[in-house]
């Protein structure tokens, strides 16, 4: 995510970071390539020269903390920006409402709308511990009903059985009625969108707007546009009393735009972004850590929290001991932070949450990816439980069984058996040195995976080569 951007920035701060004293003369070179990299992540015009002007003024105007270098502090001054300009905090979700609270989600066609419902429907359920209902009104696509039905069904979110052949209208007033009966607490309305902005469209959402006087409407946009998601949530803001942006697809966004110029040109908070297809991939929008994440200074805070929701805390205590002591970490504890692994995103997921994952992204990128762990997961299950347990019992006979049951080639299931051994011993060299405690603490117990981890990042070479068929 912001990759581009990412990247651009850091090469251009790191030349001021050093740098003895701020002057006007490298604050104007330095913001000259500030104004190239946000131009090229497609941020808006009116928003760059906003940005770097107000840069300029807090770099020129304020005196330097002394805790920092000049250069340091002229980076925190465009962390600070950065922050400002996407809106300060997180915008929470309003949904104190005598029930059902309504929300309505407004956006063009292929935005990403019906999954945001669903997604925004199991954040509710799941951190809210709200009862929620999912109803859609896009009469014009069938199809949208049927998937909204279907995604309610796989998350265990109720869902209105919409009419087609009824009017967008009928069904919201129907749905808000059983919603009510049921004492259903929160209302989710997905609304029909279409290629583009046009006064029919808007007609029926203001029309919509009135009937279900929502608590919050919420504009649903596609990162991957860019500048010109901000240009369409200014339409829809100028109809419609939005309350916030769901920004979507921002995992293929590696420039940034929409982030940096949404709040800026609408005035309307980001209060959600969408970082996946999984129903599961929906955070809510925190500046600050955004604005960490595109300096390079990773989003430690967001891993920790996705950590204690996603992992089994008894089973990551446990493994986090055996590592602490240096012994009887198993090949079965390591197939077990491989699922936690997946839990968390995948590798991506997690690399893009830790400093500098952007760089160590892109060293890993032809090296590392998620099926090779898989291959290994299936490498690990093809073994008996003994195996796992006592992997020096594994010689040639039990290595074809155990690549045949994976799909592999014995060359695979050596190289695996190799590199868990030389992990182990680097875990024991941990263990006597105590030196695990904090990290565990944070990443509780699944660092051991970083020594699997191929290219300069563990002990090399596993998901580089590949797996053969």
């Amino acid at each position: 995510m912001f990759e581009n951007l990412s990247d651009r920035l850091s090469r251009t701060l790191k030349n001021i970071s050093g740098q003895g004293r701020i002057t006007e003369s490298n604050v104007s070179d330095t913001l000259r390539e500030v104004r190239t990299a946000l131009l090229e992540a497609d941020v808006a015009l009116p928003v760059v020269k906003e940005f770097t002007a107000k840069v300029k003024e807090r770099a020129l105007g304020q005196e330097v903390n002394q805790s920092l270098t000049p250069g340091q502090q002229f980076v925190k001054i465009v962390y600070d920006q950065l922050v400002e300009t996407m809106g300060a905090q997180n915008a929470a979700l309003n949904v104190a409402h005598q029930p059902p609270a309504v929300i309505l989600l407004a956006g063009l066609q292929g935005a990403g709308k019906t999954t945001s419902a669903a997604k925004l429907a199991l954040f509710i359920k799941e951190r809210l511990k709200k009862s929620v209902m999912l109803v859609s009104v896009d009469t014009y696509r069938p199809a949208a009903i049927d998937q909204l039905h279907t995604l309610a069904q796989e998350i265990g979110i109720e869902s209105f059985p919409s009419d087609p052949t009824s009017t967008p209208q009928a069904i919201a007033q129907a749905a808000m009625a059983e919603a009510k009966k049921r004492f259903i607490e929160v209302l989710i309305v997905d609304t029909a969108g279409r290629l583009a902005v046009d006064e029919d469209m808007m007609n029926e959402v203001k029309e919509l707007h009135k009937i279900c006087e929502p608590t919050e409407t919420m504009f649903v946009v596609d990162a991957m546009t860019g500048q010109d998601a901000a240009n369409t949530a200014k339409a829809f803001a100028d109809a419609l009393p939005l309350t916030g942006v769901v920004l979507t697809k921002a995992d293929g966004d590696a420039r940034g735009g929409a982030a940096l110029s949404v709040r800026e040109i609408t005035g309307k908070p980001i209060k959600f972004i969408g970082l996946g297809e999984k129903v599961v991939a929906l955070e809510p929008f925190h500046p600050e850590r955004i604005a960490s994440r595109i300096l390079g200074m990773g989003d430690v805070l967001s891993l920790v929290e996705e950590l204690q929701r996603k992992t089994d805390a008894k089973k990551a205590e446990k493994i986090a001991n055996k590592i602490k002591k240096g012994e009887g970490f198993t090949l079965e504890d390591f197939r077990d932070q491989l699922v936690e692994m997946r839990k968390m995103g995948g590798v991506a997921g997690i690399l893009d949450k830790l400093p500098v994952g952007g760089a160590l992204m892109a060293q890993a990128k032809d090296k590392i990816n998620d099926k090779s762990l898989a291959h290994i997961e299936a490498i690990i299950s093809s073994m008996t439980p003994k195996e796992r347990a006592n992997p020096d019992i594994i010689k040639s006979s039990r290595k074809k069984r155990i690549a045949s049951g994976a799909g592999v080639q014995i060359q695979d299931v050596n190289r695996l058996l190799n590199q868990f051994s030389d992990m182990q011993k680097v875990m024991k060299r941990f263990g006597k040195k105590g030196g695990m405690k904090g990290m565990m603490n944070m990443m509780r117990g699944m660092q051991g995976m970083r020594n699997m981890l191929p290219g300069g990042m563990g002990m090399g070479g596993f998901g580089g080569r590949g797996f053969r068929r």
